[in-house]
């Protein structure tokens, strides 16, 4: 569904004529801020490269950031320490294929830190903002009715609607759904082994 239809199909269903449609779009624009914190699929994962052409400790996350899923430098997956264990090396200049990171509020640290070559960063974003009638994005197309009912929770708390129960327990029945289909297709065709706890020789 593109925006003005999941405006439309909400309002049917809340069926509410003290209902404004700058409600209708706050409510859906919580909705979907809802999901956005819950739902992890590949409907939300999003890629951002940085070409590194200057010594780079840190860089700055996306502004749509919400977690992070892995980050690269060239075909080298980073691991990620706790700050705590990270902390002693941002008192070392040491330059080189970084091999480590953290995250400091909505900064990326880096150690050792690169002065040239790729980062790929592999994370959950927001979902794009749907402003104009004809806007969609990826859960608007491909999951209108969990935007629909996340909206409608919302509004039964403004309005104190005794259907609060009712569209709660449908918003989580289609999360639920969803999410469980998302990991399905993650592990179809795929192999599952549990991978080591320890990789020796590794540089």
């Amino acid at each position: 569904m593109n925006y003005g239809e999941l405006k439309s199909h909400f309002e049917a269903l809340l069926n509410r004529s003290d209902n404004t449609s700058a409600l209708t779009e706050t409510f859906i624009s919580q909705g979907i801020s809802r999901i956005g914190r819950q739902l992890r699929t590949a409907m939300n994962e999003q890629l951002q490269t940085y070409a590194l052409t200057a010594q780079t400790a840190a860089f700055t996350l996306p502004s749509d950031f919400l977690e992070i899923i892995s980050l690269y430098y060239g075909d080298r997956q980073l691991i990620r320490l706790p700050m705590a264990k990270f902390r002693p090396f941002t008192t070392s200049a040491a330059t080189g294929s970084p091999k480590y990171f953290t995250r400091e509020q909505a900064t990326i640290l880096l150690h050792p830190a690169p002065t040239d070559g790729s980062l790929v960063l592999y994370y959950y974003g927001d979902f794009p903002t749907l402003t104009a009638d004809a806007d969609t994005n990826a859960l608007s197309i491909a999951a209108p009715d969990l935007i629909i009912y996340a909206a409608l929770t919302y509004a039964a708390d403004f309005y104190l609607d005794e259907r609060a129960e009712i569209f709660e327990s449908k918003y989580t029945a289609f999360l639920a759904e969803i999410q469980e289909q998302a990991n399905d297709q993650e592990l179809n065709g795929s192999a599952n082994t549990i991978a080591p706890a320890y990789a020796y020789g590794d540089d």
